[in-house]
């Protein structure tokens, strides 16, 4: 089923990064701007860096420095690779990690556009970094992790790629309560970042057993029904999903007719997201998490 369920999400993200979304499309931004990103930062980069797929702002909140190397797993389009990447300045750099060869192919098409000279993206899964251990001084993250089937070997490379010292600043979804069973049991709720999402003490319990200090994770209060704005605008192009079977990709994406028996991934989500108050269960979190230093060790 993990090799099943990353495929399902491989296909989706890839099918989104190869759409027309981006800042130009005002249900887009207004999703960006919802959770966290300003006017002004979406106005600094690529307009096709951003997918509208953000549930927060990481590099709001991880106190990035001149000269630091950053890495955001699960970068997309590289909306906060390009972030950090201004404030890292050219003597750091800023990393972004994704499996989806589309997102990686957008990317670097938006590092050429924007000019970059400090950033680098990698083809890879966020639980087997291509990484040198002690190598990174900040970790960022939006809205990825909770699609990872085994988290806990996330929080581990996290730890192992990270200096001492080092620091974790993600934005991400949570659980507060227990999913509804439609929820729960829906792929397009998985891939769409909710029913893959683990509980807060989950996630908490999780940092610590990696070795990880210092750990908060705090409720941003951000509305999760953001994301229909989005879907009211252009962003119906993922994969369609077979009814039958809630973990089966079938068809190209909603961009073309639907087969029979199939419902797109937006028009699912839309449809779930209605039926239920998503808000009562899950939450839009910021963790915050700090590596030990040499000192502390010893």
């Amino acid at each position: 089923m993990t090799d099943q369920l990353l495929e399902s999400v491989r296909l989706k993200y890839g099918a989104v990064a190869d759409s027309s979304l981006s800042s130009d499309h005002p249900g887009v931004k207004a999703v960006a701007e919802a959770f966290g990103y300003s006017t002004e930062e979406l106005a600094s980069i690529p307009a096709e860096a951003n997918l509208g797929l953000s549930c927060g702002n990481p590099t709001a909140m991880a106190s990035i420095r001149p000269g630091e190397v950053v890495v955001d797993l699960g970068s997309g389009g590289g909306l906060d690779v390009f972030l950090a990447a201004k404030i890292v300045g050219p003597e750091g750099k800023a990393i972004g990690i994704d499996m989806t060869p589309a997102m990686i192919e957008r990317a670097r098409a938006n590092a050429c556009k924007g000019g970059y000279k400090n950033v680098e993206f990698h083809l890879a899964t966020i639980d087997q970094l291509p990484l040198e251990d002690s190598s990174v001084d900040c970790v960022i993250s939006n809205c990825v992790i909770n699609l990872a089937p085994d988290k806990p070997a996330v929080f581990r490379e996290i730890a192992r790629v990270l200096k001492p010292g080092g620091r974790l600043a993600v934005s991400d979804i949570a659980l507060k309560a227990e999913l509804p069973a439609a929820i729960a049991n829906s792929l397009a709720a998985y891939v769409g970042c909710v029913s893959g999402a683990i509980r807060i003490d989950q996630y908490r319990d999780g940092l610590l057993a990696a070795g990880f200090q210092h750990v908060e994770i705090v409720d941003s209060g951000a509305d999760l029904n953001a994301y229909a704005k989005a879907e009211n605008q252009s962003a119906c192009c993922s994969p369609a999903m077979d009814k039958g079977n809630p973990f089966e990709i079938v068809g190209d994406s909603c961009c073309s007719p639907a087969p029979q028996n199939s419902t797109a991934f937006h028009e699912e989500l839309k449809e779930l997201l209605a039926q239920f108050d998503v808000n009562s269960a899950a939450a839009s979190v910021k963790v915050f998490a700090v590596m030990p230093s040499k000192e502390a060790a010893a």
